[in-house]
Order: structure tokens, then sequence, then C-alpha cells
């Protein structure tokens, strides 16, 4: 593991806020070792540092109780969602109190007129959407893992539909959060938009927690399309690969989806979930319209795909064979374990101007492989980003030490190249060293906003800026 940073903790006051909340929560708060380890945890290699409690709030109201008695003993609060996060967002380095969101999980409302929903943050996307089928609609944030929307808020998720559909701050039309502390505010309502004001929502998405806990959501829905047309093809290398997407974004093509998987993800790809893909890189496409526009549009990235050697390419409207792919492609963490069994698997990624995406992608792959890293990517190219998974040794000391330098460099590189640390994953606390170099004097201003909005910095403490 690697090691986190632990701040002072007051036991005073922790001692104090469990005791109060247990009489007020009864067998809904738990500080059992287990369920508190689990609330620490993070699909990541940074050591697990667990609450002190975990309680389960059922509704706005109930959080607002919870952080005022955690603002009066100055506690620690963490937000916890799904548990799906990779740079240890939920961490406790200073114990508190975990509020765990699952059961705050209802859909308040549909306005299929309006073509959005208002949603706790416990509810998950896939509940969501199989909530929406019946009304001809959908939310198309896709992270990949079934996320609750509250956690994908906090920070600032995106996925596989980004391309088209963009990310969460382009989804979420206004909230409702409590404050640190513990006033209720909703920052805006459901008019598509405004110019009413500071734009509240935007500040508490991708704030990972740590300026307020989000308890409502009103989305952005879409229309489920006529048509949807899925397509594959191979390339001679990811370069070709890279330059096939580009050309792509710049004719124009309204893709939904486009995905590529290098050589060893094919690999994996196809060994775990039954696939017989060419061991070459690809590209997993999706386009939505109407029967005669989807189609035209596969067949136009067709015809993109041949000038940089595409082959094999197929397209295909059946549901069954899309859903296939595309579940190949969520498969994909647990099917990279399997290329190194007993291997750890650490994901990072980075996001770059799509012009610079090839180079970015295809030295990344040469440093892999000049630290004799295992290193499988795949990536959201449409816009940028894409993952790199190491598989990692954990007892091997010098596998872990090159690992690291891994993640440093690419991080460093991405910004080098006017890109980011972070496409997707958030900062928690895996990625600070990197957001100063990213933004610079900004970070300082960030700063400011935490400190004026939580002085006792109770929320999500030591994630995002390393010294709140």
């Amino acid at each position: 593991m690697v090691q986190a940073v632990a701040l002072p903790r007051n036991e005073v006051g922790i001692e104090a806020t469990v005791g109060i909340l247990k009489q007020k929560f009864g067998d809904r708060l738990q500080t059992g070792q287990a369920i508190r380890e689990q609330h620490g945890h993070t699909t990541t290699w940074i050591e697990n540092q667990s609450p002190d409690a975990v309680v389960f709030p059922r509704s706005t109201q109930e959080v607002s109780e919870i952080v005022k008695t955690c603002a009066t003993y100055k506690v620690p609060v963490i937000a916890f969602g799904t548990g799906t996060s990779l740079e240890g967002h939920v961490n406790a380095p200073a114990g508190g109190v975990s509020v765990d969101l699952t059961q705050m999980d209802k859909v308040l409302a549909v306005n299929q007129g309006d073509l959005d929903c208002v949603v706790q943050p416990g509810v998950t996307r896939e509940d969501l959407n199989t909530h929406l089928r019946d009304k001809g609609l959908f939310f198309p944030i896709d992270p990949g893992a079934n996320a609750s929307l509250g956690g994908m808020a906090a920070t600032r998720a995106s996925g596989t539909n980004a391309v088209r559909y963009g990310t969460m701050k382009d989804n979420v039309l206004s909230l409702e959060a409590v404050m640190p502390d513990g006033q209720i505010i909703r920052t805006g309502h459901r008019a598509k938009k405004s110019s009413a004001g500071y734009d509240l929502t935007r500040l508490l998405i991708g704030a990972e927690g740590t300026l307020g806990i989000i308890t409502e959501l009103t989305l952005r829905l879409q229309g489920i399309p006529e048509a949807i047309t899925s397509a594959r093809c191979s390339f001679p290398s990811v370069d070709a690969a890279c330059q096939a997407v580009m050309m792509t974004i710049q004719y124009g093509v309204p893709v939904a989806r486009i995905e590529l998987l290098d050589e060893l993800s094919v690999k994996a790809a196809n060994a775990y979930s039954g696939l017989s893909l060419p061991d070459t890189p690809l590209l997993l496409l999706e386009f939505h319209g109407s029967e005669s526009g989807a189609a035209e549009q596969a067949e136009t990235f067709g015809q993109i795909a041949e000038e940089f050697g595409g082959t094999d390419f197929a397209a295909t409207s059946t549901t069954e064979e899309r859903n296939k792919l595309w579940q190949a492609r969520h498969d994909m963490y647990w099917a990279s374990l399997q290329l190194r069994p007993g291997a750890r698997g650490i994901s990072t990624d980075v996001c770059v101007p799509i012009s610079r995406l090839a180079e970015c992608v295809t030295t990344t792959q040469d440093k892999a492989r000049e630290l004799g890293l295992m290193a499988p990517v795949v990536g959201h190219v449409g816009d940028g980003n894409f993952h790199s998974l190491l598989l990692i040794d954990m007892e091997n000391e010098d596998e872990v030490q090159k690992a690291d330098e891994f993640v440093g460099w690419l991080n460093d590189l991405a910004i080098s190249m006017g890109g980011t640390c972070t496409g997707e994953h958030g900062i928690g606390q895996g990625k600070q060293p990197y957001l100063a170099k990213e933004l610079g004097p900004a970070v300082t201003y960030m700063t400011a906003i935490k400190k004026a909005l939580d002085p006792d910095n109770i929320m999500n403490p030591g994630k995002i800026l390393s010294d709140t």
C-alpha cells in the first residue's frame, strides 16, 4: 500500500459526536471494524484510513442534523456513495463520521415534458435508467461502475458517452446540499439556464465532498434514440487508431461513444469475455440517431478507418451483439487482472487535447515497457481521456516504486501537453501533488473558497488541497 498522510485527530470531539449520533440513529450508526474499513475503502493502492463511525441517514434533514453535530464538535464528516472512487476520496485521515447515503435512494420526480428528473444521491445510474426505460428517456453519463449519482456529481464523473453528452457538470441542472454549518441550500431550479448569481451548482460538482454534501440532484435527461448502431474496428497500431479518432472528431461525426483498447486490453477482453477479436488495437464505437442517420455515421467512420489501416470493421444494430461488446468494455478492469493473476490493478487517468492523444498514448506505452511494467490502456478517446491500469505485485518494493514513478511521470506528461492530470477520476488524496503543477496560483483561490465555506475543515479533510 501507498502510505496516506494522517491528519490530527479530535479524540474528545469524535467521542462526543459518535455518542450523540448513536442516541439519535440507533442501529443506523455502526462502529464495527469491518464496516468502518469498508467505508475507508476505494479501488486504489492508498492505505485504508477508516472513519470512527458510519451513519445511514434517510433524508436531507437527517444529513443536516449529522453535519450540525459534527460542526459543533469540529469532527470530520465524509460522504459515501458506493465506494467506487479511485483516488482515496472516502478515506478518513483524521477519523470522523462517514455519512453513507445509500438509503437515500428514491427517484423523486420525472418530468417527461421537460426532459429532467429529481433524485436523491443514493440512486445509482443503472437504477435510474431502469426507472426511466418505459418513459422513453435515459440518463447518459456512464462511468462504467454502477456508481451513485451523488458520488458521480461529487467527482464530476464522465465516461463512455461523454464525447456526445458531456460530463456530470453538463447534466446537472441544480443541487440541494448540506453545507459545513448544517445549512440546507438549493443552488438552482429546473430552468434549463440561469444568469442568477454565482454558479454554486458547478462549484459543488467536482468538489469531492469538501464543500458540502449533495442530498438531491435535478438531472438533464435524453430521449432514447430511435436507432443505436455499434461498430468495432481493428488497427495496426495505437497511433493509427488515435489518428482515426482525431479525424472522426474533426469531420464532425456525432459519435456517442468511441473507446480505445490497446493490444493487451484486447487480449484480456478475448479471454475474459469470450470474444475473438484480432490481438491488435481496437476502437469500439456507438452511433445514435435515426436508422438512416446512425447507419450513415457508421459508414462514414468506416471510410475514415480505412485511411489509417483499419481492418475487420463491423457494425451492428442488434441489441444482443451491442450489449456483448459494451459489457466486455465495462468488464475491462476484471479482465485485465487475468493478465497477471495475483497482481493488484492500479488505475490512473489523464486527459489531453485530442491533437496530442496519439503521441501521449504511445509515449505512455513506451514508458511502461521501459520500466518493465504491465499496463494495458483503455480510453474514452473521443475527448482525449485514457486510463492506464498498472498490474503490480504489491510485495515487490522495486515494482511499487516504479509504478509510483510511472504515475507521476504520466501526470506530468499530460500537463506538459496542455492536458490535465485527471479527466474523470478526481484528485482525492492520490493526485494532490499534481494539482498545483496543473493550475498554479488558481489553487490559492480554491484554498480561499474552502477556508471561507469550511473554516474548521470538517468536510472531507485531506482531499484535493494538500494543506487542508
